[in-house]
């Protein structure tokens, strides 16, 4: 996969991690533009040289994350997704074009990455762009009514085929943190009434515990 110089990304070596020779530069250079290879599918992904949000790269996450749902999509087609913490929209646009998902996407209230997000939307065929819906954590949300039954997301808390229960949450993770603080986020879920199960290549599902639980097919 290629990465952003300075990327957070590069501290987690993939197979291939070297750069591309044809990164093309925006003004200012506040932009850098790189095809990143996800399962199957080239993306052409414009990301910021500097977000203070964090939102500006792909992180290693969204590439595992991208695989586990390859080899289990019946776990999202049909579902009506929401990703929370899209960044530049890849996975989204991934998912829209191989599965025809029905997703929106989401980020910090902030205009930038929205514009970003569809400015990814459209340089790779995806028109109208996603509807995207701009929330900061802690605020209150602002979809009074919300019907998605798939919540999504890829680094964003910690930084056989499968059937989820409705509602599920599913979360990729692949930051390198102690595990004093992953503990932290999963003691939080089973106070909150939540119960997270890992089911794969970093990926856990999070969910009501009094949902089903998670079948092999």
């Amino acid at each position: 996969m290629d990465i952003a110089l300075f990327s957070p990304s590069s501290l987690f070596p993939e197979d291939d991690d070297s750069s591309s020779p044809d990164e093309t530069t925006e003004t200012q250079q506040s932009y850098v533009e790189r095809s990143h290879e996800f399962p199957g599918m080239e993306l052409l992904i414009r990301e910021f040289s500097f977000h203070q949000l964090n939102a500006n790269l792909l992180w290693p996450g969204t590439f595992a994350f991208a695989e586990w749902l390859v080899q289990h999509r019946s776990s999202i087609e049909g579902r009506r997704c929401i990703e929370l913490g899209s960044g530049t929209g890849a996975l989204a646009i991934y998912l829209r074009k191989l599965f025809c998902v029905d997703i929106t996407t989401s980020d910090y209230d902030d205009q930038e990455i929205e514009e970003n997000i569809a400015h990814n939307c459209r340089a790779n065929g995806i028109t109208p762009v996603l509807p995207h819906l701009k929330h900061t954590w802690g605020d209150t949300f602002p979809a009074a009514d919300p019907d998605w039954d798939l919540i999504i997301a890829s680094d964003i808390l910690l930084s056989a085929e499968v059937r989820l229960p409705q509602p599920a949450f599913l979360m990729s993770w692949r930051r390198r943190i102690g595990k004093e603080d992953e503990s932290l986020f999963f003691t939080g879920c089973a106070d909150a009434g939540l119960e997270a199960e890992h089911i794969g290549s970093r990926v856990y599902c999070i969910k009501p515990r009094h949902s089903a639980v998670l079948e092999t097919i």
